[in-house]
């Protein structure tokens, strides 16, 4: 099948093949010969209630203040178990256990992360359980919601402590080139969680099952073999279970590949917002996004490790004794290695966003000249604003947004429909 009689295909599907909800495009939005893309947009945007209007925008801006109270309440920390000498009591303890150093190290990081996650749990609470309740963003109930908090958290006690094994052997071993190839390790890791996490760690909080009603699947497969996409299955994964946010993804390789759709995004969307979103998430994988963050962050690694590696030599040697901690081989400094990588993480955040937020807008590029389906990319944008901000200021949208913003992203749709008008009978 060419790729014309693909994309005639995929605009001819009728929608109640699809999905159960129909499109509905607002009259200052539809196409007519005089079209204008910034007015479409601002018809779009004119849909949103000025109470949910405010509600997400409450939302999204509380976040602002969160990077700044998860920093701090992360620095406090650290520093509580620097002062006290908690941590080197803590390596004192591992010691007496085992004359094995890798034993001693993982041991460490048991103790470390259940103080640090008990003293952290109130912050937790509040941000990912209370506040999501008070906005009607999250369905669970505390008892779910603390038995995914437990299996995320026993996850990262076993992960976790493999990489901090793996990364006090590099730097015992390289104590000259430890930063790079601690980045390499960092990467690792990171690549693992990007591409091999979604098929193998997900199923663990949720339920992915096979979509077999090929009024959903063929559509999708279709689109992903026009794209070189090797998927065979499209999945469905419970995410109504945690909150009502539409989302999907194209994940794996090496023959893992698979295409995941959220259930809130099949109940609530219409056939053409599905195929947008797919069209999206396509382009990351098309466009080897994951492999480009995979490469930026090990650079960023590199660099941070770098500046690690001078801060802590200054810090240890000014404060070390009173802490208690030997060397930089000495488990007991992690604290003082989390509270730098963590300054360092807080001045770096926008540049971090930039990156992400740049290949968000490829994607979106991608999925709209793939999926030929601008309206359904505006309703999409404007379920996801449920939870961002719709309209940001420039400055603000640079420095705190790793997506575009509503706004951006309908105002992209909108001109690529204007560029690309219905063909006429």
């Amino acid at each position: 099948m060419t790729r014309a009689l693909l994309v005639l295909c995929l605009l001819t599907i009728p929608a109640c093949l699809f999905a159960q909800h129909t499109l509905n495009v607002p009259p200052g939005a539809q196409w007519s010969p005089n079209f204008d893309a910034d007015a479409a947009t601002k018809a779009y945007l004119a849909t949103v209630p000025a109470a949910a209007h405010a509600k997400s925008d409450a939302y999204f801006e509380g976040g602002y203040w969160l990077i700044l109270w998860d920093f701090l309440v992360t620095a406090a920390i650290c520093i509580l178990l620097l002062e006290t000498r908690w941590s080197a009591r803590m390596r004192d303890f591992a010691e007496r256990l085992t004359r094995v150093r890798a034993l001693q190290i993982f041991i460490y990081w048991i103790e470390y992360s259940f103080i640090t996650y008990v003293l952290g749990f109130p912050l937790t609470v509040y941000e990912a359980f209370a506040r999501e309740k008070k906005y009607g963003l999250m369905n669970q109930t505390f008892g779910g919601w603390m038995g995914d908090q437990a299996k995320a958290f026993l996850v990262s006690l076993i992960l976790g402590g493999v990489a901090v094994v793996v990364l006090f052997a590099v730097v015992r071993r390289l104590p000259r080139t430890w930063p790079v190839w601690g980045g390499v390790v960092a990467v690792v890791f990171l690549a693992f969680g990007a591409v091999i996490g979604p098929v193998f760690i997900a199923p663990l909080f949720n339920k992915y099952t096979v979509l077999n009603d090929v009024r959903i699947t063929d559509p999708v497969l279709r689109l992903a073999r026009a794209n070189g996409i090797p998927a065979t299955n499209v999945y469905e994964v419970d995410a109504s279970k945690q909150s009502k946010r539409v989302s999907a993804n194209v994940s794996g390789f090496l023959g893992t590949e698979r295409i995941t759709l959220n259930d809130n995004l099949l109940n609530r969307s219409s056939p053409q917002a599905v195929l947008a979103v797919m069209g999206h998430e396509m382009g990351h994988y098309v466009l080897n996004h994951v492999y480009k963050l995979v490469f930026f962050f090990g650079v960023v690694y590199v660099v941070a490790f770098l500046l690690l590696r001078w801060s802590l030599s200054w810090a240890l040697g000014r404060w070390g004794a009173r802490w208690g901690i030997r060397d930089l081989t000495d488990p007991a400094v992690l604290p003082l290695v989390v509270l730098i990588l963590s300054i360092f993480g807080f001045v770096f955040t926008p540049i971090q966003n930039s990156f992400i937020r740049t290949q968000e807008q490829e994607a979106d590029m991608f999925g709209l000249n793939a999926s030929r389906q601008p309206d359904g990319f505006a309703e999409a944008a404007l379920m996801l604003a449920e939870y961002r901000k719709l309209e940001p200021g420039p400055i603000e949208e640079a420095l705190f947004f790793d997506h575009p913003s509503g706004r951006t992203r309908i105002y992209s749709a909108m001109r690529w429909r204007k560029e690309n008008p219905p063909p006429q009978p």
